[in-house]
């Protein structure tokens, strides 16, 4: 039988043998030695080069019914928590107090980071293991990982992400950009400010081809002026318009900005009696602030406009077409320094949005922080807003004087 096999068909068998592990491969041998072999351990080794009392142990299983059980577990050296049975308590009871912040801070660890290293040493010096028992820095560190004591980022306390209203909102914005796609005597804005500017030698964190790196100040101090951006993005056609004030970001100088650009855009827009205008509920262009309403109800009433505001949910006012514009803003010129207003203007003049450069102007009028109206004096104001019933916050409707409804 010995010679019936071609070394092809053994390098075959070996191969399928090799693909099997515990029983299952002591029973195939068994079966080949059985087949090729006459039954013998030995010639089976001899030939496929397999352990003989593994052969045998399968033979035996398969004369028998009862097959050896694996005990895998049994293989290689103990873990160190069970060299040690009160290791695991030790470790806990010295760690535990770091990870739970102990208000008496009665720790080895105070004022140290909590490393495999010093938790060796806080076993050596606090519970009094000997040098030769202590497990060392790669086992420790292990250890720490088993017991679920991880390496983990320091991390900022989440903010709320979605209030109960955030669907029905987002139902809401989604049903009023249809209703404006429809309607061609609607134009849809979006619009928002940005973070201040300061003007000065000042680095914003970008990069600058040249044959040497430009020069900025150490610190972002003593700035030569502070600008207010805001922006304006007529949604279908693309077109940016980026207003600069020298002032305060305030209910005055949004509603100024508005109108700003729909004196500028007005004569190309002969056909548009209603602007819907995206926006967040920030807190000088929130619904319940009522400077920004009375300002709004007049500039109504000034260009014969009808406004419906669409509230993007907290937290969500990436979605807002201006967010994006400002990030295009942000890489345009974060190589550059802004040390003059001149700069500034210029640098936003060069960037552009889907393809078009902003319309960009400069703002210099003064406003004052703090203007509220006094709940008699707001009535007739709010009076004119259309709120929706279930969402009355997050979106209203601006009527003029002339053309009102009923």
């Amino acid at each position: 039988m010995l010679v019936e096999l071609t070394e092809r068909v053994i390098r075959t068998i070996r191969d399928a043998a090799r693909e099997l592990t515990g029983a299952a491969r002591r029973k195939f041998e068994a079966e080949v030695a059985i087949d090729y072999c006459h039954g013998s351990p030995r010639r089976a080794e001899t030939l496929f080069g397999w352990g003989r009392a593994t052969v045998k142990a399968g033979l035996d299983a398969l004369q028998t019914g009862v097959g050896r059980p694996d005990q895998f577990f049994q293989r290689g050296r103990p873990k160190t928590e069970e060299k040690f049975p009160d290791l695991e308590k030790d470790i806990r009871r010295l760690v535990e107090p770091v990870c739970q912040v102990d208000p008496k801070f009665q720790s080895p660890f105070l004022y140290t980071r909590m490393t495999a290293r010093a938790v060796g040493k806080a076993l050596l010096e606090e519970a009094g293991y000997q040098a030769t028992e202590i497990p060392s820095e790669r086992t420790c560190r292990r250890l720490l990982n088993r017991l679920g004591y991880r390496l983990r980022r320091v991390q900022k306390t989440k903010p709320l992400k979605k209030i109960k209203e955030t669907d029905a909102i987002f139902a809401n914005v989604r049903n009023a950009h249809d209703r404006s796609a429809r309607d061609e005597g609607c134009l849809r804005i979006s619009m928002d400010g940005k973070a201040k500017v300061k003007v000065g030698e000042f680095s914003r964190g970008g990069r600058s081809r040249g044959t040497e790196a430009r020069k900025a100040c150490d610190h972002d101090m003593n700035a030569e002026a502070i600008l207010v951006p805001f922006g304006i993005v007529e949604v279908d056609c693309g077109q940016l318009f980026v207003v600069f004030g020298t002032s305060r970001e305030t209910s005055d100088f949004i509603v100024d900005c508005l109108q700003l650009w729909w004196d500028e855009r007005k004569s190309i827009y002969p056909h548009i009696r209603r602007l819907q205008i995206d926006l967040d509920h920030g807190p000088e262009q929130a619904s319940n602030r009522t400077q920004f309403i009375k300002r709004l109800v007049e500039f109504a009433d000034n260009n014969g406009l009808v406004i419906e505001l669409v509230y993007y949910p907290p937290y969500h006012s990436k979605y807002n077409s201006i967010e994006r514009c400002w990030g295009i803003l942000e890489q345009h010129w974060n190589g550059a320094i802004l040390n003059s207003l001149e700069a500034v203007l210029a640098w936003a003049q060069t960037m552009t949005w889907k393809g078009i450069p902003p319309i960009v102007r400069l703002l210099e009028n003064v406003y004052s922080k703090g203007v509220r109206l006094r709940r008699q004096a707001m009535q007739p104001y709010a009076n004119r807003l259309r709120r929706l019933a279930t969402l009355p916050k997050w979106s209203v409707e601006i009527f003029p004087l002339i053309g009102s409804p009923v």
